[in-house]
Formats: C-alpha cells, sequence, structure tokens
C-alpha cells in the first residue's frame, strides 16, 4: 500500500512540473519571445520607478545616455516629468484612448480641451514650452500651413492673429499680455492652423548618424505624422539607440512609445540595419530625420 502510494505521488509531481514548464513556454511564445530570449528580458528591464524620463528609462545593457549641453532642448527632454507608471493616455474629450499597449510613459504635461494638440502640435507645444522656460520668448515662432508666420513677440505685444478665408493677418487691439494663460491661447492659434505639413517645412533635414535629442522624425501630410526624439544612449561601437513621443488623432496625452517591433529594449528604439522607423502607429523612412532652425 505505501509502495503505490509513492508511485503516485511521484506520477502527480511530474506532471504538475510538466504542466508549470508548458504554462511557462506558452507565456513566452504569448509575448513573441522563445525560451532564451525570455530569459534575457528578465536580466535587462529598462523600467525605474523615477520621476523623469532619464529616471525611469535605463539605457540597454552596454549602453550610456549621451553627454548634452544641461540648458539644451535635448536636456529639457531628457529631464522631462511623467505621470506616475502605470499611467493611461486619454484623448482631449477624457476619454481613455482604445489603444493602451502604444505608451511606455506618460509626460506630465496638459492636453488641453479641444481637439488641438495632435502630433505636430504636440512637438510645437514641447518646443515652445522649452523656450519659454528660457525665457527666449522672440524664438518663439511657428509657420501655419499658409506660410503665415505666427510669433509670440508680436502677440506678447497685443497684437492679435485674424484668419479670414485664406487670408491671415496681425490685428491691433488684443491685451498685451506675459503670462502663461495667454501664451496657451497663443499655441492654441498656432495649433489651429499649423500641422506636420507646416512644420516639415519650417525644419531642417540631418542625417540619422547626426541625430540628437529634440530631432524630429515627420512625414508631412494630411494625414501625416510626427514623433520626437526625447532620449538618447550610445555603446563603445557607437551605435544610437533612443526614446521617442508623440501625440496622436484626436488629441490625447503626450506619452513616450513602445517598440512593439523589438520588445526585448522596448521602449528603446534603433535604426540600425533598417532603412524605416517603425513605431506602433505610423512607419517612417529612416531619412525622415528633421530638426528647428534655431536649435
Amino acid at each position: 500500500m505505501k509502495l503505490k502510494l509513492l508511485c503516485l505521488l511521484l506520477c502527480c509531481s511530474c506532471l504538475t512540473s510538466e504542466k508549470n514548464t508548458a504554462i511557462n513556454d506558452v507565456s513566452a511564445e504569448a509575448i513573441g519571445l522563445n525560451r532564451k530570449d525570455s530569459i534575457v528580458v528578465k536580466e535587462y528591464s529598462p523600467l525605474r520607478s523615477g520621476e523623469t524620463i532619464a529616471t525611469r528609462f535605463a539605457p540597454p545593457p552596454g549602453f550610456k545616455r549621451t553627454t548634452i549641453n544641461p540648458h539644451s532642448f535635448g536636456a529639457y527632454l531628457r529631464n522631462f516629468k511623467l505621470k506616475p507608471a502605470g499611467d493611461l493616455v486619454y484623448l482631449y474629450s477624457g476619454e481613455i484612448k482604445p489603444r493602451q499597449d502604444v505608451h511606455a510613459a506618460v509626460l506630465d504635461i496638459s492636453i488641453g480641451h479641444r481637439d488641438l494638440q495632435q502630433c505636430a502640435d504636440a512637438i510645437i507645444r514641447l518646443r515652445a514650452e522649452y523656450l519659454y522656460a528660457q525665457k527666449r520668448f522672440n524664438e518663439i515662432h511657428f509657420n501655419f500651413t499658409n506660410g503665415f508666420e505666427a510669433t509670440y513677440k508680436k502677440w506678447r505685444a497685443g497684437q492679435r492673429i485674424n484668419v479670414a478665408g485664406r487670408k491671415v493677418t496681425w490685428v491691433e487691439g488684443g491685451q498685451i499680455g506675459v503670462g502663461r494663460r495667454s501664451f496657451l491661447k497663443y499655441l492654441d492659434m498656432v495649433f489651429s492652423y499649423a500641422g506636420t505639413l507646416s512644420l516639415a517645412k519650417e525644419m531642417i533635414r540631418i542625417v540619422p548618424d547626426h541625430m540628437e535629442i529634440g530631432d524630429v522624425f515627420i512625414q508631412g501630410g494630411s494625414p501625416g505624422h510626427a514623433v520626437i526624439v526625447v532620449d538618447m544612449a550610445q555603446n563603445s561601437a557607437g551605435e544610437t539607440m533612443f526614446l521617442l513621443a508623440q501625440s496622436y488623432m484626436p488629441a490625447q496625452s503626450i506619452h513616450v512609445l513602445n517598440n512593439l517591433e523589438a520588445p526585448r529594449f522596448s521602449p528603446w528604439y534603433s535604426l540600425k540595419e533598417t532603412t524605416e522607423l517603425i513605431t506602433p502607429e505610423w512607419v517612417f523612412e529612416k531619412n525622415s530625420l528633421k530638426r528647428f532652425t534655431n536649435f
């Protein structure tokens, strides 16, 4: 009787072990990894508990963050404050974005209550906020799709933009304002009449090998799309990996993108041995990288 009981226990133990192994194999396969890859992923996790992009995401193994000027646009983006880990991406309407697999983190910046701050607008917002924080007010200017130059300097002086069909002019009579409320109203005006077409035209093309934080992958069009480089890291061989952020259509929280094509190193991206940048909601040509002229 004791012998039969021992055999029964051994059989149950073997079955349980096989079942657990099978579950582990299925779990690895379900996320697109083989057994070897799943072990590597456990060894490297980019996620930290930090409150900024720099402190939240560790570079991939063998990579170190690039050296940048602490007062630069790149430093501003790298140290941008994030919402708590696990926060969702919301639409301007207050609804939750249907796809929540796209983002790795959400930037702590307002969306607005109108469908304005979409992809190009989010990049304009980040650039404008950096210049505003630096008190470089005269450098804040963006073009409308028709080529009209909307300069914040004139807005601060009390001029306002009048749009009548295709004709856009500056008019007197606005309140002279230097506060944030006036600044955000200026940006709403820009968002209303600028987009990927205008932003792509006022930026200069950059070779990917010369990428810097703050550069933008952009495809001008209707629709078009744009994403911004918010951090970079390099290894001793000179290979570059980078983080991207975007808004999308309709207007939504600005968020750091996951890399669904290479989950092993997500959210970091690489352009090594590829002609395309594949993001969760858009595919860009490698040569679509551009930079603000007043960088």
